[in-house]
């Protein structure tokens, strides 16, 4: 008789946790609408796009003077046979959106480099939803003719967060905001 209890106390709890990471994730889904690999004369360009929106709370966040951190992350293996697959590349990118009360206006940040100023919260988003052809890789970092398998994502970066905010964000699904890996083979061509 405790066996069957047993047994069915796990599987119900089994089935609760497989239906766990879908309900928290559903509300705050991150699209990746488009995401390819172009050659150049000056290395490989990622062109990706995101589809997303923000949250009532993320929204308030960024309206109160809490900065916003959007990290966008591109990793090339090239496989192997004879042992696990090569690491050749990784690369990423931050924009950081902030408010400011006094001039009211929105300010992104790419990487601490390039920094605009906008007059509305969804045209600061452009720069993350429709990033520029951003360089992953100079000329020459990939071997010609080896086929890489590409994986793309974008996610609200809660790490750069100021500490109490990271732990209000660590528990807090309205927080959580992140693409899948989105996937895809490259095959370098002789330049």
């Amino acid at each position: 008789m405790t066996r069957r209890l047993f047994h069915l106390l796990t599987c119900c709890l089994l089935a609760f946790l497989a239906h766990l990471p879908l309900a928290a994730q559903a509300g705050d889904a991150v699209e990746t609408v488009q995401a390819q690999l172009e050659t150049s004369e000056d290395g490989y360009r990622l062109l990706a796009s995101f589809a997303f929106e923000l949250n009532r709370g993320l929204e308030d966040a960024i309206m109160r003077g809490v900065p916003l951190s959007f990290t966008t992350e591109v990793e090339l293996t090239r496989p192997r046979w004879y042992w696990l697959d090569e690491k050749a590349l990784f690369a990423s990118r931050t924009v950081r959106i902030s408010y400011n009360v006094l001039t009211r206006r929105f300010h992104a940040a790419i990487s601490g480099s390039l920094q605009q100023s906008f007059a509305t919260l969804d045209d600061a988003l452009s720069l993350i939803r429709h990033p520029g052809r951003w360089l992953v890789a100079e000329k020459g970092a990939l071997k010609t003719g080896q086929t890489y398998q590409v994986a793309v994502r974008m996610r609200l970066d809660v790490t750069q967060l100021a500490k109490p905010f990271q732990v209000n964000a660590l528990n807090n699904s309205d927080w959580q905001m992140a693409s899948d890996w989105k996937r895809f083979s490259f095959r370098v061509e002789d330049q």
